[in-house]
């Protein structure tokens, strides 16, 4: 197994594959002390002031002056990061050639969409009635049969007592679940009285078919149980018609998340996702890379790759914009990363973005796209959301992707709406949480597989999943929603 790896030739900083001892040599260096796995050793004289450059980048400044050897982190680091930025479009715009595409077996919707999975949803418009929603899966599994996959809830706080902008993102949000693929029906429940109205929601929602999208209003019924029960007997013959089919792979709309991320995150999992990506996009397909946040002090990796001026700005509008949110609410923009991130080597924000991107590939971005809004445009796309898990999960979930990839190097249990599929950063993680983790990309940093080969393997992977493989988090139903939220609540 290797001890440590310089990712860029132009690096100044390896990083320990696994815990080093003192007196460990790489590259004519000898470790001064010990340096915790995913952690960074100096390779050069750093003197106070000085770059400190990871994945040919500069992730931060050092505090005080840094011999060869020595551990560099929180003790003798600093970030480089201030507020908004100006961006000069510069193209470095590289297509990928097309491959065939494989392909998985799925369900083809009536309106020509597809799904991977065949499933009943019931989607609250507001908090009020989550646990009707909840009672109302929980005694009616005997309706999950047949190429029924599933009955699921998507409880939430919200849909009342919001105004302006959270409200508005509220309904879009809700509404983008309900046109889900994934979902072959879906019931929709209100309570009667919430200030997101059936005429709203419905407003919102568009053009629908009534066989599939039904609506259960709870104050004007006199049993909601019984009533739900007899919607959801209409919503699971519906859903029954549905049978697996073959189905191109450039159809998939794949998700990219990273979650308690380590210093090996930018090294395995990461870059395996990225090289998967571009496996997808060159047969046709589309992904989407989320967590503007971690996207800060690493645009320099994804702004010029847009496929022309009106992306690029706005990918601009993007970074700058959330960048504004953080600054209204007195925050700095990089206060970040979290302290699980810390402890596994990410030191600053540039360095935990820098591994972030590295999701992205390098396929021409082709669009950028709103929170709540779907994806329309083939190949890699990038949505305005958080670094939250939980609330960005459910942003790719609504942007239609049909599937998460969800990297960590500390690993979460956690499932959005679609499936979502844990890949640990390091071998150690795999196998202590296999009831968590999916994949291991961990076997890069282990030298048992390259880059390459672990992406070819994930894309068997998850097209396995997207025929109908579940996930870890889908065994143990684990699945939840989190709706963004900036304003008050009343």
């Amino acid at each position: 197994m290797p001890d440590f790896i310089r990712i860029h030739p132009k690096d100044n900083v390896a990083v320990a594959l696994h815990a080093i001892e003192p007196g460990t040599v790489f590259e004519g260096v000898t470790a001064q002390t010990q340096i915790p796995q995913g952690h960074k050793m100096a390779l050069l004289t750093l003197n106070e002031g000085e770059q400190v450059v990871k994945y040919g980048f500069s992730i931060g400044h050092t505090t005080a002056a840094v011999e060869p050897g020595q551990w560099v982190h929180t003790h003798n680091m600093a970030t480089n990061l201030e507020g908004e930025m100006e961006y000069t479009y510069e193209p470095d715009v590289h297509p990928l050639a097309s491959i065939p595409a494989k392909t998985f077996r799925g369900y083809r919707r009536l309106d020509g969409k597809v799904g991977v999975r065949n499933e009943i949803w019931v989607i609250p418009t507001v908090g009020c009635v989550n646990d009707v929603a909840k009672a109302l899966v929980k005694e009616n599994q005997d309706l999950v049969s047949g190429s029924v996959d599933g009955l699921y809830a998507f409880p939430h706080p919200f849909g009342c007592s919001q105004t302006g902008e959270d409200h508005a993102q509220t309904r879009k949000l809700l509404a983008s679940l309900v046109r889900h693929p994934n979902a072959a029906a879906v019931l929709v429940l209100s309570l009667g009285c919430e200030n997101l109205t059936q005429e709203q929601f419905l407003a919102e929602l568009g053009d629908f078919d009534p066989d599939r999208v039904k609506f259960l209003v709870c104050q004007k019924s006199q049993d909601e149980m019984a009533d739900g029960r007899a919607i959801l007997e209409e919503c699971a013959a519906f859903a029954k018609q549905f049978q697996r089919e073959e189905i191109p792979a450039s159809e998939l709309v794949i998700g990219m998340k990273c979650g308690g991320s380590d210093g090996l995150s930018g090294i395995t999992a990461n870059p395996v996702v990225g090289r998967f990506s571009d496996m997808l996009v060159a047969q046709g397909g589309s992904t989407v890379l989320t967590e503007v946040p971690e996207m800060f002090g690493a645009e320099g990796f994804l702004m010029n790759r847009c496929v022309n001026a009106d992306v690029f700005n706005k990918a601009v509008e993007m970074i700058n914009g959330f960048k504004a949110y953080f600054i209204r609410h007195n925050e700095v923009v990089y206060d970040n990363p979290s302290p699980g991130n810390r402890q596994g080597g990410i030191t600053t924000l540039e360095d935990k973005s820098c591994g972030c991107v590295q999701k992205g590939g390098s396929a021409p971005i082709m669009d950028v796209i709103g929170y709540g809004d779907a994806v329309t445009t083939k190949g890699l796309n990038m949505l305005y959301g958080p670094g939250n898990d939980l609330v960005s999960a459910t942003a790719l979930t609504a942007a239609g992707a049909h599937v998460i990839l969800f990297t960590t190097g500390r690993g979460t249990p956690f499932g959005a709406p679609a499936p979502t599929m844990k890949l640990s950063t390091n071998t150690p993680l795999a196998t202590q949480k296999a009831n968590w983790i999916d994949f291991n990309a961990g076997t890069v940093a282990d030298g048992a597989k390259t880059l390459d080969e672990s992406a070819r393997d994930l894309m068997d992977m998850v097209l396995e999943v997207a025929s109908g493989k579940q996930t870890r988090a889908e065994e143990r139903g684990f699945r939840e929603i989190s709706i963004f939220k900036d304003g008050v609540v009343l």
